[in-house]
């Protein structure tokens, strides 16, 4: 393990510094030359894997271009011309930064590209035509400066030689400048007389070294000058002065003297620049012409030329002038009088912003955010630079290579927590006193999704109110997410699950956008109590990230039910209870219980009567609901109290339902009443049923009822076609049964006779409330139909009654038994219909046949409740008279009166009782 580990640790440390990479091309290659390829320089090899980019530093891209997959160097469109590159400089340098990425590592790779001079120039004279004066009296070897032909090829393929036309008194000497550029003079190689040839044409060749070798020519025209016996001179012929670069103008270099033996005009000498000098040299240099002192005329600069040779001509004024040559070398010092300069680059790509730099969040520690380039124009000391970095500790400053670093990661970087970063670079040089500079860089976090959206509460409880209508709002859940963009947008879903065997989805919806919760349906408090959401949030990041929070829904109860008397059973919105004569005061004689399906105050109940019974007999505990018997009883036989109670809950607003209550006064024990108005073990137990179940239990076992009735019903009929109506009992004179029958509020009593008045018509509606129009027994009825059928004959038999029998007209009926029990009231002894009569047909009328069903109205269901708990059944049968009979006038119909009992009532009397 220690050798791979040392391995590994080489490999991270390589990957981490910067490299530098030297490579060589000839300049003028055609575009697409191969240069080199960088990922044969580096020390991993892995094809395929490394990727290089060019640095944004290199803005003139088309020079050169990488190559992404492998780093090979080729050349641009614009081709590699090495005199526009670098003008004369000996050695042209190409230097650019790439980045190479490795299995997410970035590695900065420096690369400087030479590039070579080949002979594509050939040397050139500034002008074609040159003239030159020279005096006769020239002595031999006297040089005439010749105008420098430029060749812009550097090295062996700048000028080398020059060559002169073949003539007997001119020669060519090459010499080399201070600067570096070869010249020439034309040497007097004898003495010249004007006389025998005033003037000279010459050609001057200039070649370079190339290969093969390039040249360019001139003409110089030579004119001899009449003798002036003395020349110029000065003390010495080359002079070098020191100028420091921060001189100011106007500042004495040198103090020419030139010495003229001669008197007048050939003494007086004059100065000038020569015609070597340059014009840049001519702007920062004034030579006065007379006393030929050398002044600095502009400011000059160390960084931008170091040295200027000055070419000083003085000349005297004769007829044929004399001159002499001085080379004044001047010489700058360099001053610490530039600050350093900074230049940071991000990598390509990375940022379009200038001064800004973008960095992931999931960097990992040392990677490489910007090269950070730093140089001063001064030299020596005042030119060296140390750089470093102030801002956060986050990142740090590694040097690249001589006056470059790189500015890396120290370590994770949370955007959440620092999005950006303000760095100072600081540029400091060495010289006396020191140059700074401050430049600022900001770098941007880029986001990464790597928070989960968070809500403000892991628990929400909410309170709504029963009965909502579908769509209400209900409450809105945020989750925060400070990530950015997509990574931050946060939507909202409902987790599935099953509530009372159906989805949640159908109760509650999410606004994926805002959270807001929104009821589907209406809640009733009764059936649900609390509603648990699970919410579930989500970025758009990837891969997404997401959490959840519960949301407790707790419904509210209202008062929405109405309270309901479970004990005793209503009938139609009443009940009867039988309290006994001989019960005692302060008796309980029944106990009204109730429930309300709400909850709390909704759900608490109050019993009271609305009005009072009369002389105050009976109270009810409004708490409990337990009837207490308050007066006597013992005269009060058969009498019939009614009370409106009314039962009510203490909700805002209360609901209340009231109900009819009968006393009614019998002369049964009291512990019979006392079974009657409490409820058995067995009651008390069944009111503990769910309200459903007893009505499914109640439909089916009415529909069991009425399934046996028909069955019955039917089996009679066909029992009764077999048999046929044979013997019939006679109609004769004697008096049928009186029958009782419920009018008003209180029984009267009819003879038997006229119990064929009433209609066994069914109305066709059905069990009702109310009488139908065809069974109404009240007193006016009953006379008005009796006194109308007897007036159309309708129990008078005709004669064709002998021939064809009787039809239904003269049928009467009678009672087919007597009451085994006798009547509380004597005086008006008390008999029943039967709820089900068949009336027989006559054999020679069989269509006339039907069955008769007196109708159950409200009246007549207490007629049977009451008779059935006094033990009277009575039946009353229609027969078919044997032989014809006389139908008495209406005179000789006796219609017995029976008083009805008197009733008492706990509310205003609607009618009076009416006797028949």
């Amino acid at each position: 393990m220690g050798p791979l580990r040392l391995l590994a640790a080489s490999c991270l440390l390589a990957m981490s510094r910067c490299k530098t990479v030297r490579y060589r091309t000839d300049e003028e290659g055609a575009p697409g030359t191969v240069i080199g390829t960088l990922a044969d320089e580096m020390p991993v090899k892995a094809p395929g894997e490394m990727s290089f980019r060019l640095m944004r530093q290199f803005s003139n891209s088309s020079l050169v271009r990488v190559r992404e997959e492998d780093g090979q160097l080729s050349i641009g469109e614009a081709g590699l011309d090495r005199e526009r590159l670098c003008g004369q400089a000996p050695q042209c340098v190409l230097a650019f930064d790439v980045v190479s990425c490795w299995r997410e590592r970035y590695r900065l790779v420096h690369v400087e590209l030479e590039v070579r001079d080949i002979n594509d120039n050939a040397p050139r004279f500034p002008r074609a035509q040159m003239t030159l004066e020279v005096s006769e009296s020239a002595a031999p070897g006297t040089r005439l400066p010749l105008e420098v032909a430029v060749d812009e090829d550097v090295g062996s393929n700048s000028i080398q030689s020059f060559q002169v036309s073949l003539n007997s008194h001119f020669g060519v000497e090459a010499q080399t400048r201070a600067d570096g550029a070869r010249c020439a003079d034309l040497v007097l190689l004898q003495e010249l007389d004007r006389e025998r040839q005033p003037s000279y044409t010459l050609e001057l060749v200039a070649k370079d070294g190339g290969s093969p070798a390039r040249s360019g020519t001139a003409t110089v025209h030579v004119r001899v000058l009449d003798a002036n016996d003395n020349s110029p001179t000065f003390a010495r012929g080359s002079v070098t002065v020191e100028l420091p670069e921060d001189a100011p103008p106007g500042s004495l270099l040198l103090d020419l003297d030139a010495d003229d033996p001669d008197e007048g005009p050939n003494g007086e000498v004059v100065y000038a620049f020569g015609s070597q000098v340059p014009p840049e040299a001519r702007r920062l240099f004034r030579l006065d012409p007379r006393s030929g002192r050398l002044t600095l005329e502009a400011a000059v600069d160390y960084e931008r030329t170091r040295t200027y040779e000055l070419d000083v001509r003085a000349q005297d004024r004769g007829a044929s002038p004399r001159a002499a040559t001085c080379t004044v070398i001047v010489r700058l010092a360099d001053v610490n009088d530039n600050a350093p300069r900074i230049s940071i680059s991000a990598l390509r790509g990375a940022g379009s912003a200038a001064g800004v730099a973008y960095v992931s969040e999931a960097a990992a520690s040392e990677s490489f955010v910007a090269l950070v380039s730093a140089s001063d124009r001064d030299s020596g000391a005042n030119g060296q630079v140390r750089c470093s970095l102030r801002g956060h500790d986050h990142f740090a400053l590694q040097r690249a290579y001589e006056d470059s670093y790189m500015i890396v990661t120290t370590a994770a970087l949370d955007r959440e927590r620092i999005p950006e970063y303000n760095l100072t670079v600081v540029a400091e040089d060495l010289g006396s006193p020191p140059f700074k500079t401050v430049r600022q860089y900001t770098v941007r976090v880029s986001d990464e999704n790597d928070n989960v959206p968070l809500f403000a509460k892991p628990l929400y409880e909410v309170a709504v109110p029963e009965n909502n209508p579908p769509g209400a709002y209900i409450t809105t859940v945020v989750a925060r997410d400070p990530d950015l963009g997509h990574n931050g947008k946060v939507t909202y879903r409902l987790l599935e699950t099953q509530v009372m065997g159906a989805p949640i989805s159908t109760y509650v919806s999410v606004d994926p956008a805002t959270g807001a919760i929104y009821a589907l349906r209406t809640f009733n408090y009764e059936i649900l109590k609390q509603l648990d959401l699970r919410i579930q949030a989500t970025d758009g990041g990837s891969p997404q990230l997401s959490s959840s929070t519960l949301v407790k829904v707790r419904m509210v109860d209202q008062n929405d039910n109405p309270p309901v008397i479970i004990h005793p059973v209503l009938t139609n919105g009443s009940v009867e209870i039988g309290v006994s004569s001989k019960t005692s005061r302060d008796s309980l004689v029944a106990q009204i219980k109730a429930r309300d399906a709400d909850d709390g105050a909704n759900a608490e109940l109050t019993f009271a009567f609305l009005e009072e019974p009369q002389q105050d007999l009976f109270t009810i505990n409004p708490s409990t609901g337990d009837i207490v018997l308050r007066g006597d009883l013992s005269e009060e036989l058969g009498q019939l109290f009614k009370v409106i109670l009314t039962v009510t809950d203490n909700g805002r607003p209360p609901l209340a339902t009231t109900a009819t209550v009968n006393f009614l006064v019998t002369a049964t024990a009291p512990s019979s009443i006392q079974e009657v108005a409490k409820p058995s073990s067995w009651e008390g137990k069944a009111l503990q049923w769910d309200i459903p179940l007893i009505v499914i239990i109640v439909l089916a076992g009415s529909c069991t009822l009425l399934l046996v009735a028909i069955i019955t019903i039917a089996t009679t009929c066909n029992r009764r076609k077999k048999q046929g109506f044979a013997a019939a009992p006679s109609f004769g004179k004697e008096p049928a049964p009186p029958v009782a029958i419920w009018k008003g509020h209180s029984f009267n009593t009819i003879s038997g006779r006229e119990a064929e008045k009433f209609s066994g018509k069914d109305s066709g509606k059905g069990d009702s409330d109310f009488n139908d129009s065809d069974s109404d027994i009240s007193g006016d009825a009953l006379k008005k139909d009796l006194i109308t059928h007897m007036q159309n004959g309708l129990w008078a038999c005709t004669a064709e009654c002998k021939i064809l029998g009787h039809s239904d007209r003269c049928w009467s009926p009678s009672c087919g038994r007597a009451n085994p029990h006798p009547s509380p009231h004597p005086s008006a002894p008390l008999s029943t219909f039967c709820k089900s009569t068949s009336l027989p047909r006559d054999p020679l009328r069989r269509d006339n046949f039907y069955q008769a069903q007196l109708p159950k109205t409200v009246g007549l269901q207490s007629v049977y409740e009451k008779v059935l708990h006094r033990d009277f059944d009575r039946t009353i049968t229609l027969l078919s008279p044997p032989r014809p009979a006389r139908l008495p006038d209406l005179q000789e119909i006796g219609v017995p009166l029976y008083p009805a009992p008197s009733t008492r009532y706990l509310g205003p009397q609607t009618d009076t009782t009416e006797k028949v």
